[in-house]
């Protein structure tokens, strides 16, 4: 009986881990599709032999091969590094930077497109300044584009001159590259902050791709605040030194922002919430970063924010309006 389970447990690992190898030589293998059909199918039916081999003749010899040949694949595997010099799409092509000088803080390459459709956009690129001691406020605002249980989320900081800049994680996609949630595991994307206008970068999803977007004032110290602000450019500057990739699980765009969080607060406690990204706002309910007053279903339903920002006329007030009528 133990054997039997041995065996059955050898074969789970086998082909799970050969499932994977079939991925990653599909997603990164050099070439066209044809030839990255040809290694992914190469490399599967060679999996499935040394299965097939190791049960008719009872060996271990075929699994240790196909041990070797998977060491092989991840040797090649870590040596694909990310890079900040390919052909990028516009809405990502320039990377963000930040220079701090006291409370000072200036961003270049902040976003600020006129997007009329997702191939129709006048681009802008802009160089802004921030005084650190005129932070007011922070708005966490969640996108869902319909996919269960996961949204995009972006924190958008607020002055008390009624300027507002989001910060968003996204992938950084090359010139005609659509986003896959199961490339993002392959290294098919490299990551990026982008700083953007609220009118560029949510009106973007909601009038544009037809999201659904909420937005939720988080209950949070000035000082914290200005913690979490000096993390993103500090992330931002990094990436441009040192680029990373995205991933769909472990560095996307909660995962990045909780990391940050957790370098404030250590006893930040992990949750499944931070995945399901749909979840969230009960978990940072739950935590008391949400305005406990209120249940949180009033917040839900106050918080969206989707119809008031298609009602935005252009050249309208845009963050002025998307929080009209105030939240609780």
């Amino acid at each position: 009986m133990l054997r039997w389970l041995l065996c059955g447990l050898l074969a789970v690992v086998v082909l799970g881990s050969g499932g994977w190898g079939g991925m990653a030589l599909w997603y990164q293998f050099p070439g066209g599709t044809a030839a990255r059909w040809i290694a992914s199918l190469i490399w599967s039916l060679l999996v499935l032999l040394a299965l097939a081999w190791a049960w008719q003749r009872r060996s271990v010899l075929p699994i240790g091969a196909y041990a070797l040949a998977f060491a092989l694949l991840l040797v090649w595997w870590s040596s694909i590094k990310p890079s900040n010099h390919k052909d990028w799409a516009d809405d990502v092509a320039q990377l963000l930077t930040g220079q701090v000088d006291g409370d000072r803080v200036t961003l270049h390459n902040v976003r600020n497109f006129n997007w009329r459709s997702e191939q129709d956009y006048d681009a802008r690129w802009e160089t802004r300044s921030y005084d650190l001691d005129r932070l007011a406020s922070a708005d966490l605002i969640l996108s869902s584009w319909g996919m269960p249980g996961i949204v995009h989320a972006l924190i958008s900081f607020g002055f008390d001159d009624g300027s507002h800049v989001v910060f968003s994680v996204e992938i950084r996609r090359q010139r005609g590259q659509s986003f896959s949630s199961i490339g993002g595991f392959f290294k098919d994307f490299e990551r990026t902050i982008v700083a953007a206008d609220e009118s560029d970068v949510i009106r973007l999803r909601t009038n544009v791709r037809g999201e659904t977007d909420h937005l939720f004032r988080l209950q949070m110290s000035k000082p914290v605040m200005r913690s979490l602000f000096l993390s993103y450019v500090r992330g931002a500057n990094e990436l441009t030194v040192q680029p990373a990739y995205y991933n769909t699980v472990t560095s996307n765009c909660v995962t990045i922002v909780y990391a940050m969080a957790k370098r404030i607060d250590p006893g930040l406690p992990y949750d499944y919430r931070l995945l399901l990204t749909a979840y969230l706002p009960s978990y940072l309910y739950k935590l008391g970063a949400l305005d406990t007053h209120y249940p949180l279903s009033v917040l839900i339903g106050q918080g969206d924010i989707t119809a008031r920002a298609r009602a935005v006329p252009a050249g309208g007030d845009f963050s002025r309006a998307i929080r009209t009528p105030a939240e609780p």
